[in-house]
């Protein structure tokens, strides 16, 4: 724990850390002072029905139907599965394939925003969460269309239903934001306190649990400030301030950081008697569960070198990101996009892909802001180690790239590559610019369809 840190928190309201791990520079100067508006909406909106992991949604409307914000436009197919809602009132102009940040294309519901509509709110009614019981709760989060916002996108009511024999004691809100640039979980703990603090309470009815531990960084403490002028009386929520380091978000160095639990190998946080959940995602549950509604638009961070105009920005889900851009500035020419943070976040490969319910953030890079950080070009291994001493997992990336290297994916379960979530830091500290994530990612699918086809 810094010293600095120490000195200016009250021990009750400071986390711990966990060992490795890097810092990368933050840069979120850009932003974080900007407070969140409201961006205009397309003529039209394209509603990816797959924007979650699980199965996609199943239509619900035809072309020609008009629909209000609001309003349900595709209905969950399963449990592993959440419904669509309407971002504008509008009309459904047709069903067909649209670009994805991962390439292929992808159904998508096309919706005609109407011009000169006031897109006011026609949809849902208020409703008694404290009337509700767990299992109603769980069943509400699906049906508002709830998935990780920070990124996973993970249906949010399969994460509220742990193996019956897990007892969750302690709910975790993930404040920490440790990707470099964005700022949009910041924002929102300084700008909707009050619907983080309900959705937390509402996440600790469905679970059970006696306590919530809202945790960010102590570049965030005006955010913590912020939380902890509105927590309960009763002493069931605080608010904890860590020490800024990358990845400190995840959930495995969170439960360390906060609580001393060590997630096991392969498990789930409920196996510690834990319930992590990303901030945006509870301040939706929040904001939508007492109305009955649904998620239509989310806090999206669209900055870099390559834009005029950074900032934070309540998006209609589906908007494209060509819109976006040519509002903001967007200087053209050979840039580079990622969608998500520098050191997780995916390259894309086009303007027209749409804002899904996992998008947090844009960043806009001009080549020349790529090649001052970049190694020219890949060099052999060395074996120096640093990759060792940053991994937060305490896994051996030098051992498993070699391995990715010579193809031999099955050999690298004895180094747990599993264990990786693809954090990045082996890459970013290896001084032969190895890129050691990418590596690990496609042996991950190589070791699934290895093992598939042996059965």
């Amino acid at each position: 724990m810094t010293a600095q840190l120490a000195t200016r928190i009250p021990a009750d309201l400071r986390g711990g850390t966990f060992s490795h791990g890097v810092h990368p520079a933050e840069n979120k100067q850009y932003t974080a002072g900007k407070p969140i508006q409201r961006f205009a909406f397309p003529s039209e909106l394209f509603l990816l029905l797959s924007q979650h992991a699980g199965k996609p949604s199943v239509p619900l409307v035809h072309p020609g139907q008009e629909v209000v914000r609001g309003e349900p436009i595709a209905r969950a197919d399963g449990f592993m599965s959440v419904p669509l809602h309407a971002p504008a009132t509008g009309t459904i102009k047709r069903i067909d394939l649209v670009p994805t940040a991962k390439g292929p294309r992808k159904p998508a519901i096309i919706l005609a925003v109407h011009p000169g509509e006031s897109q006011e709110m026609l949809y849902g009614a208020r409703r008694d969460i404290d009337a509700m019981t767990p299992k109603e709760i769980i069943q509400a989060v699906q049906d508002a269309g709830l998935v990780g916002l920070g990124g996973a996108a993970f249906p949010t009511h399969v994460k509220l239903s742990p193996p019956p024999d897990h007892k969750v004691d302690t709910i975790l809100i993930n404040g920490c934001e440790c990707e470099p640039y964005l700022t949009t979980d910041h924002r929102l703990m300084l700008e909707q306190p009050e619907d983080l603090v309900m959705g937390t309470k509402i996440l600790m009815r469905a679970m059970g649990a006696d306590r919530a531990i809202i945790g960010t960084e102590d570049n965030k403490r005006d955010a913590a400030e912020a939380v902890r002028r509105v927590l309960p009386k009763d002493g069931s929520m605080t608010v904890k301030v860590v020490p800024t380091k990358y990845p400190q978000g995840a959930e495995k160095m969170l439960a360390k950081a906060l609580v001393n639990r060590e997630i096991p190998s392969g498990g789930y946080p409920s196996a510690v008697g834990l319930g992590v959940y990303n901030v945006a995602t509870t301040a939706q549950i929040g904001a939508l569960l007492p109305w009955q509604r649904g998620v239509i638009e989310r806090v999206v961070t669209v900055t870099g070198p390559g834009l005029d105009k950074p900032g934070n920005y309540l998006v209609a889900i589906g908007t494209p990101l060509r819109f976006i851009l040519e509002r903001l500035g967007f200087q053209g020419g050979p840039q580079y996009l990622i969608t998500g943070g520098p050191m997780m976040g995916d390259t894309v490969a086009s303007l027209d892909v749409p804002i899904t319910k996992g998008c947090g953030g844009f960043l806009i890079f001009r080549p020349e802001d790529v090649a001052a950080q970049t190694v020219p070009k890949t060099y052999p291994c060395i074996s120096c180690g640093k990759c060792v001493e940053a991994c937060p997992m305490h896994l051996n990336p030098c051992q498993l790239g070699k391995l990715a290297v010579k193809r031999r994916y099955l050999e690298m379960d004895e180094y747990h590559l599993f264990d990786c979530f693809e954090c990045g830091c082996c890459s970013y500290v290896c001084p032969s610019g190895i890129p050691l994530v990418q590596y690990f990612r496609v042996s991950k699918g190589m070791n699934r369809e290895l093992k598939a086809a042996a059965k």
